[in-house]
């Protein structure tokens, strides 16, 4: 398991920590916004897909989660949907991260979390970096996701 340091400097290269970062959970007390700064981090224990993959049908996979950090520089505002933020233990479950441009290179970055939650964060310019602080742990499977070709 090699630790990952990736950092985005636009929506092609977030997509890339959003894959990174799917399933990924923290508590809310593990989110900061600091506007001094025009900062916004949060530790995560991410799911290593990565290594989860590599056993591909086999059954041969390994599961296992990561602390993982997740840091956006340049951030004007934050706004918060379906989260209390006076309730620091509640989990959150982070699906994906996405981009909505305004006027170049100003945008939304906005973390989707389960439930409808989401953290929407104002940025001159999307300026992230994802950093594994090193703690591996195993887990018992792999997060689930209901299968569209199923419905009806």
């Amino acid at each position: 398991m090699v630790d990952l340091k990736l950092i985005a400097l636009d929506a092609d290269d977030l997509s890339v920590i959003s894959a990174h970062l799917q399933d990924a959970v923290l508590h809310v007390g593990d989110l900061a916004y600091l506007p001094r700064e025009s900062r916004f981090a949060a530790i995560t224990n991410r799911f290593d897909w990565v290594d989860a993959l590599k056993g591909g049908t086999s059954g041969d996979a390994t599961f296992a989660r990561r602390r993982t950090a997740l840091r956006f520089e340049r951030v004007l505002g934050a706004q918060v949907q379906g989260i209390d933020l006076k309730n620091k233990g509640t989990v959150l479950s982070l699906l994906a991260i996405g981009f909505e441009p305004a006027d170049a290179p100003e945008g939304d970055v906005i973390l989707h979390f389960s439930e409808g939650r989401a953290i929407r964060l104002r940025v001159e310019c999307i300026e992230a970096e994802l950093k594994d602080l090193g703690p591996v742990w195993q887990a018992a499977s792999k997060p689930q996701h209901p299968d569209d070709s199923t419905k009806t």
